[in-house]
């Protein structure tokens, strides 16, 4: 058993005062090595006869007693785990009455030092999964949720409350049945501002509601032809203008040409012809990205005159839509294009084209306002990432919680002092 004399414990103990960053008048009482454990345990106390101040009102104050012992991680020291522990005082304050004073090193209701927790929240940020990161860390699911939840709190209390101008609103499947979140995001600093269980009317008000006076600083909002997202940008920014993605146009294109294929291919199938097998994905291209064995199958079908060929010229030929920037030659784009498709006489393609022709001011404004939810896309590819790197998300909260950690941009890295 190793003796310390008096003098090598004070030593030690201002040795691990400064190395906790201990401001007066805390100071540290004693150390506990556990080799066998590999845990240090360091013991933080307020010293007898030092008046502590209120956490209210700043007012000094006699020490009513002391609250139970508590435990904080903190940094390992070498390979050593880092624990705190100290009975923090209550004040008894005339004003106020009896409150715990705050700590220096870590915030309230944590368990963990300032300093771990910057740690932890750098290292959940770089980290594929939470096991991996709990792996690291040696931490559970639960405390790294819960260091998570304080990290999007602390980062969404400081955001700074400045307009945005053009947004994006979306929606994401996040289970399984009809688990649906509403997504808004910042087009122009590429970030998710807030994320709302469910995809009706009241989600997407309260996304809106979440930027307080500045929603109705918004210029553009950009978004499917869902009828709960454009009532509530009505409702709730007025003088936005709501411009419909261009992504969910051609999703709503592609899927009319898929079932023309479908519908086509079982017919041709059923003469024993299989000049469509296996064309599913050569038709959901665009023909920028096929190479020269898809030049040729496509050569085929439309030397053939199939529908199919028909449809997807038509459904090619509308991306040109999206380059004008006037909105009288957009409109006219359109009226011709609707004009061949109705030559066309295919019912899928019909069908979407009435759907496109209702919701024309929309579209239209995109020769304004040309954005785009390529930036929800992008982290819809993300979120995606997360829910199955963690097997699904029980808890709408905890997929918030993860969303906003990790596509927010905020400024979660807890402060070292208070």
């Amino acid at each position: 058993m190793y003796c310390m004399s008096n003098h090598s414990s004070e030593s030690l103990y201002q040795h691990y005062r400064l190395l906790l960053g201990l401001r007066s008048p805390w100071e540290v009482s004693d150390v506990d090595l556990r080799v066998g454990e590999s845990r240090v345990t360091v013991s933080v106390d307020w010293p007898k006869g030092q008046k502590p101040c209120c956490p209210d009102c700043g007012a000094s104050c006699d020490i009513h007693d002391h609250a139970p012992q508590r435990r904080w991680r903190h940094l390992d020291t070498m390979q050593f785990e880092t624990v705190i522990v100290s009975r923090t005082p209550r004040v008894d304050c005339s004003e106020c009455g009896v409150k715990t004073i705050g700590i220096p090193w870590a915030e309230p209701r944590s368990r963990f030092t300032l300093l771990f927790e910057a740690l932890a929240v750098e290292t959940i940020g770089a980290c594929r999964s939470l096991k991996q990161a709990g792996a690291l860390l040696s931490l559970s699911y639960d405390q790294l949720q819960r260091i998570m939840d304080r990290a999007v709190r602390r980062g969404m209390g400081r955001r700074e409350q400045r307009p945005v101008r053009r947004v994006g609103v979306d929606e994401k499947s996040f289970r399984r049945g009809h688990g649906y979140a509403s997504i808004m995001t910042d087009l122009d600093q590429s970030r998710v501002l807030e994320v709302v269980e469910n995809r009706d009317g009241e989600a997407a008000k309260a996304l809106f509601d979440s930027l307080g006076i500045n929603a109705r600083q918004i210029h553009a909002v950009a978004m499917d032809m869902w009828p709960a997202f454009m009532g509530a940008a009505a409702l709730k920014a007025p003088e936005a203008v709501v411009v419909h993605d261009r992504f969910h146009v051609s999703k709503h294109l592609n899927e009319a040409m898929d079932s023309i294929r479908k519908s086509e291919n079982k017919e041709l199938s059923s003469q024993g012809k299989d000049y469509l097998k296996g064309t599913k994905y050569l038709f959901l291209r665009s023909s920028q990205s096929w190479n020269d064995d898809h030049r040729e199958m496509f050569q085929i079908v439309k030397d053939l005159s199939l529908k199919v060929a028909k449809a997807w010229a038509a459904k090619d030929a509308f991306s040109e839509f999206w380059s004008f920037r006037n909105r009288g030659q957009a409109l006219a784009f359109f009226n011709n294009w609707r004009r061949w498709v109705g030559r066309l006489k295919l019912g899928p393609l019909t069908k979407a084209s009435d759907m496109l022709k209702r919701h024309l001011d929309g579209l239209l404004n995109y020769s304004m306002y040309p954005i785009t939810n390529a930036a929800s896309e992008g982290f819809n590819s993300k979120i995606q990432s997360l829910i199955s790197n963690a097997r699904g998300y029980r808890r709408f909260e905890n997929l918030r919680t993860a969303i906003l950690f990790h596509c927010g941009k905020l400024d979660m890295c807890p402060l070292k002092t208070q």
